[in-house]
This record gives C-alpha cells, sequence and structure tokens, in this order.
C-alpha cells in the first residue's frame, strides 16, 4: 500500500510497502452526499453567498473567490467528503493499494456511479504528485486537508490552482475538522455539522446492536516487519472508529509515549507483554508472507489475544483502507463488513473480556 493514513494516521489509514501500508493505514448510506445543485460536471453551484473564502494553513493561505466547480483532491478523506457534499472531483490521487478490481476505492466508485457523474481521472500522487496531469485538469481548487504534500508540493500546486493544506502537522487533521474545513471550501460550510452528526450516528447505531461489547478491551497494533511493534493511540482515526462501536480501547495506551506526528507508539516487540490487558488486537498486514513472518515470533504469538486467536485481521486491502480512515463514505460502506470480524474476536475472547479493571 503506497500512501495510507497511518498517521501511522498516515499520519491512514505512513511506516514502506509495510511503511505504505502503514501510512494511511491507514452500510446504510452509500454516498452520503446531496444531490442538490449540481451541475453537468458534478459540481454543486449553490453556495455563492460563501465566496470569497479565505482557508489558511501551515503551508499557506488558499483564497477562493467564487463556487469551485473543478476540483482535485490530494491525500485521504477529502475525495469523499466533496461526494458527499455533492461535488464529484474531476482528479483525485491513487490509491492501488486499497483500490478494488475498477481500479478505485470501492465506496468511492460505488458513490459516483449512484451519483450519476463521471468518474474521476486519478492521478500519482506522494512524494511524485504529477503535478502535469493535475494541471491539465484545470482545477478551480486543490482539496489536500489531510495529506502529506511538502512547502515545495504546496507551492507549485498553489500555481495551479487555491490549494487548501493542513492546519497544524501533515497526516494530523481530525477527521471531523476535515470535513468543516472542505466544506468552507466548498462554500457549504452548514453542511459540514450535517455529515458530523450523520457519522456519529452511523457508528452509535452500530454499538448499539452489540451490547456484548461493552467492557471489552482493545489494542490496535501494528508492525513494520520482524521484531517490531506499534500500538496506535486512542485518539487515531482507526481507533477512534474501534471505540465508537463500543469497545474500550486498553488502559495501557495512554502510557506509551507518541511517536511525534503519529499518533502512535513504536513499543518494540520486547514489550509485547504490556498488551496483556488487551481483550481483543486489532492490526492489518501488508500481505500474507508478511503475515507469516510477524506470527511465528514467540513474543508475538505469545500476547493474550494473539495467543487466543481473538484478533481482527482483515486481508482485504480496501477493508483495511476504509476501516483506516472516518468520512463520510468509509463509516457506511465498512460497519456492515467490520461487525462480524469483531463478533468473532470478542466470541474468542471468552471469559477474559471484561475481566482487566
Amino acid at each position: 500500500m503506497s500512501t495510507w493514513s497511518t498517521r501511522v494516521r498516515r499520519r491512514t489509514l505512513t511506516l514502506s510497502a509495510a511503511a505504505a501500508a502503514l501510512t494511511l493505514v491507514l452500510g446504510g448510506c452509500s454516498s452520503g452526499g446531496s444531490d442538490e445543485g449540481k451541475s453537468s460536471g458534478g459540481a454543486a453551484k449553490s453556495g455563492g453567498g460563501a465566496f470569497p473564502v479565505t482557508i489558511k494553513s501551515s503551508l499557506g493561505e488558499a483564497k477562493i473567490s467564487e463556487q469551485p466547480e473543478r476540483i482535485v483532491t490530494l491525500g485521504q478523506g477529502s475525495a469523499e467528503t466533496a461526494i458527499a457534499l455533492g461535488h464529484t472531483p474531476v482528479g483525485i490521487e491513487e490509491y492501488a493499494w486499497g483500490s478494488d478490481k475498477t481500479g478505485y476505492l470501492p465506496w468511492i466508485h460505488e458513490a459516483v456511479k449512484k451519483s450519476g457523474d463521471e468518474l474521476p481521472e486519478q492521478f500519482t500522487g506522494g512524494e511524485d504528485i504529477d503535478f502535469e496531469a493535475i494541471t491539465e485538469l484545470a482545477p478551480d481548487v486543490i482539496l489536500a486537508p489531510w495529506s502529506g504534500i511538502t512547502q515545495k508540493q504546496y507551492d507549485i500546486l498553489s500555481d495551479i490552482a487555491p490549494t487548501v493544506a493542513y492546519p497544524g502537522l501533515a497526516w494530523s487533521t481530525n477527521w471531523d475538522e476535515q470535513i468543516e474545513i472542505i466544506a468552507k471550501a466548498l462554500g457549504k460550510p452548514a453542511e459540514a455539522r450535517t455529515l458530523i452528526s450523520r457519522i456519529e450516528k452511523q457508528l452509535a447505531d452500530a454499538a448499539a446492536t452489540r451490547p456484548a461489547y461493552k467492557g471489552v478491551s482493545f489494542s490496535y497494533i501494528y508492525t513494520s516487519g520482524p521484531g517490531t511493534l506499534g500500538v496506535f493511540l486512542p485518539e487515531e482515526q482507526r481507533v477512534e472508529m474501534v471505540s465508537s462501536l463500543g469497545l474500550t480501547v486498553d488502559p495501557v495506551a495512554k502510557t506509551f509515549k507518541e511517536t511525534k506526528g503519529t499518533d502512535s507508539a513504536l513499543i518494540g516487540l520486547e514489550n509485547a507483554e504490556k498488551l496483556s490487558g488487551s481483550d481483543v488486537i486489532f492490526t492489518f498486514y501488508t500481505d500474507a508472507k508478511t503475515r507469516e513472518e510477524i506470527e511465528a515470533q514467540p513474543l508475538y504469538a505469545a500476547i493474550p489475544a494473539v495467543k487466543r486467536g481473538a484478533v481482527v485481521a482483515s486481508d482485504d486491502t480496501s477493508f483495511v483502507t476504509a476501516s483506516s480512515i472516518i468520512n463520510p463514505l468509509t463509516v457506511p460502506w465498512v460497519v456492515e463488513r467490520y461487525l462480524p470480524l469483531i463478533d468473532k474476536a470478542v466470541a474468542k475472547a471468552g471469559g477474559s473480556a471484561g475481566a482487566t479493571p
């Protein structure tokens, strides 16, 4: 997976393919969007009274003088939020690791096809942004509030179109803040709260169907290869998604020191025993070979939840990507797929679940 949220949120769903997989990796309302006021190009023409608008970021200011009609997105989550607001981008950063046979992230493909708009062009992002492809798309605005673009890249992008970058560190924008930023850039600031509330309700409704999750502790871990071990911290998006479904973050997570700018802590495999209080372990692997190598390590295999088989670890890269990022399209898409996996892990936790104070 080439760029993923590891805020180690890719701050997503970033540690090489494993690091790349670590660098993202990161239902009922599949599109989550509004069809109101769409033009033939997929951009809503309402909200004129919201312009001009200036959005500040750590890399510079984006001055948007009028309603954008041609939108390009970089990083993760921006395309989904724009689509949910009724604005299908003309171009998006490709994310091959999590894409399905259509060549797109499936929730994006489904939502755009449902809307009747044309699928966005895809281009290379990350460290090797295809600036020529973006220029050819003639964007009115470039949205990248949850991305890793550099100052140098930002300066080039800003010469193409007003570019909305992150307000703090790269890959560190909270999911709800990202929605607010994009809604403001697209002239629909009031709709941000609607999208945020919808996501919160979708997660809360799912949690209400699973009372058995109450009191079940978990840790969300990752590795960058044999001998390594990391733990995502409570505020990281994939952890927040699981806790919003009713499980409880193992309190041990609060004792770990964050690896700056990642919402995670590299604790080392030698400290695997510190996860003994976790009833369930959530994790992912970049490929089958890596999984075999990691699970063969005695210290890893001795983690109580791993030993019991109380582990949630999908080999579906689209699922891993979607469960690593919270936005209007991923949450409804992933929840119905997540619950059966969690059910099995909680069942294997058995009597240990809820035993940790």
